[in-house]
């Protein structure tokens, strides 16, 4: 039997739980499309930011992502392991370190360009809902970082 004064400790009434299933669960669909390319879903979005921004600072990809340094230098070495990126102290100051795009990360960017679609396909969302989502979720991140 449930005490009405315990409502708010379950499952059921918690936001961050279909959050947490929805994001574990939309990852576990990309794995066979990321599994063609050879990259982990951390490592292929650190790429999509690669691919737009071509070189930027180890702290600039973090903030992108939302991944702290410790979590981003092993999907980077795995990344200039793969050949996909360098990564080098600046030459302006020594304490940060740069991450740039080579030519084969470049090219990645093909053999990758029909997971959106294929993802999209997965969700099943119209575009409206889509939009709607995108912006709700950027809205709950934005609320929780301030």
């Amino acid at each position: 039997m449930s005490d009405k004064k315990y409502d708010c400790l379950r499952l059921a009434n918690q936001l961050c739980f279909p959050l947490y299933a929805c994001s574990k669960e939309v990852i576990r669909r990309y794995k066979p499309y990321l599994d063609k390319v050879n990259l982990t879903y951390t490592q292929y979005i650190a790429m999509m930011v690669m691919w737009e921004q071509q070189k930027l600072s180890v702290k600039e990809l973090g903030e992108y992502l939302y991944l702290d340094s410790g979590t981003l230098t092993p999907v980077l070495k795995k990344l200039e392991e793969k050949g996909y990126v360098t990564r080098a102290r600046s030459h302006s100051d020594e304490r940060m370190l740069e991450v740039e795009i080579t030519a084969e990360g470049i090219a990645l960017q093909d053999r990758c360009k029909e997971i959106p679609a294929q993802m999209g396909g997965c969700v099943a969302l119209d575009a409206d809902e889509a939009d709607t989502l995108y912006k709700l979720l950027y809205k709950i991140i934005d609320n929780i970082k301030n």
